[in-house]
């Protein structure tokens, strides 16, 4: 089988073409969506959380459902609401009449990969349930500490087409994703190969003689773990991660970018997104087949390490600057090393 070929791939320290593979066999469930795939997987190499925010229909609860069944983890949506309870999200104790004792039942974020659909229309106590468990990688209810699973991370969505009835993520808790995604609809080209595909699908589920390979893990967690310490040992230059920590500097000073961007910036990045820029261009550089940084790694993801660190102040909004202008002001104006 294809999962015990990359087993003993892992095992022998190739792991790094195994998650090509990965990318390869999810680009042909998602089309269109390269760099949304490419942030899935920074997400499964680093062990952070990524925020997708985009209109409805553009594949990203097939693209997350995708991923957990190339690596043979554990999936669970979680469809945010106004009315959810914490206990929906955690799970509690349920009296078990047979045995006359309080059963702890667990929840979905007992899952190895969580889908948390619409999380600005969840009320800020579920918000805050599961940023902890993101945080701490567990949950305590009636005082009991469970651990959440190893492999454990989460996949938010948020709507950005509907204000009414949504409770938006404060900046502090937004600091706790890896990376904030926005999508964008597909081109023609692409959109008129979603609709092929669609009909091959339907077709294909007509026959009984199908053989669908969606159901074939191509990795386990024990790859994804393996996969995580080659990351870690991904080479990155000095001047690199001089020129890494340049960037988040510069966010908290914007007017010693620019004197006309002066003021813009009400509160800039922490240094959790120094570490987050690091290890999303150590991981991007693992998915490009290298085993070093290169400033073109760092690009590709700067902007969504910095799109949700960044606290706009009311001149920057009243001008309508957005987050994205004033980065690509930051990374015109450094020296590259």
């Amino acid at each position: 089988m294809k999962v015990n070929t990359i087993n003993t791939q892992a095992q022998s320290g190739t792991i790094q073409p195994a998650f090509l593979q990965l990318r390869s066999h999810l680009e042909t469930i998602i089309i269109g969506q390269n760099a949304l795939i490419d942030r899935l997987l920074v997400s499964l190499l680093t062990g952070g959380h990524i925020l997708l925010e985009g209109p409805p229909g553009l594949a990203k609860t097939t693209a997350v459902k995708a991923i957990a069944s190339g690596v043979h983890a554990s999936f669970q949506r979680i469809q945010f609401t106004p009315d959810l309870m914490p206990s929906d999200l955690t799970g509690g104790e349920i009296y078990n009449p047979e045995t006359r004792k309080f059963e702890f039942i667990q929840g979905p974020v007992f899952n190895q990969i969580v889908l948390a659909d619409e999380i600005n229309r969840a009320p800020p106590k579920i918000q805050s349930a599961l940023l902890e468990a993101m945080q701490e990688h567990q949950v305590t209810v009636n005082g009991i500490t469970r651990h959440l699973p190893e492999l454990f991370i989460v996949l938010a969505t948020q709507n950005p087409l509907e204000q009414s009835g949504t409770y938006p993520l404060p900046e502090a808790q937004l600091d706790r994703f890896l990376l904030h995604v926005k999508l964008d609809y597909p081109c023609a080209e692409n959109e008129l190969a979603i609709l092929r595909k669609d009909r091959d699908n339907f077709q294909a589920a007509l026959s009984e003689t199908e053989n669908n390979h969606k159901e074939q893990s191509l990795l386990t967690p024990d790859d994804v773990f393996a996969a995580r310490r080659q990351v870690a040992a991904v080479h990155i230059d000095e001047r690199l991660e001089k020129y890494i920590v340049d960037i988040i500097a510069s966010t908290r000073d914007i007017g010693s970018v620019n004197k006309a961007l002066s003021g813009y910036v009400e509160y800039g990045a922490s240094p959790r997104a120094s570490l987050a820029l690091y290890k999303s261009s150590s991981a991007m550089a693992f998915l490009r087949g290298r085993d070093f940084v290169t400033p073109e790694d760092i690009h590709e993801v700067v902007y969504d390490v910095l799109r949700h660190r960044i606290i706009l102040s009311f001149s920057a909004i009243s001008e309508t600057i957005s987050k994205d202008q004033l980065i690509a002001e930051i990374i015109n104006y450094l020296p590259v090393p």
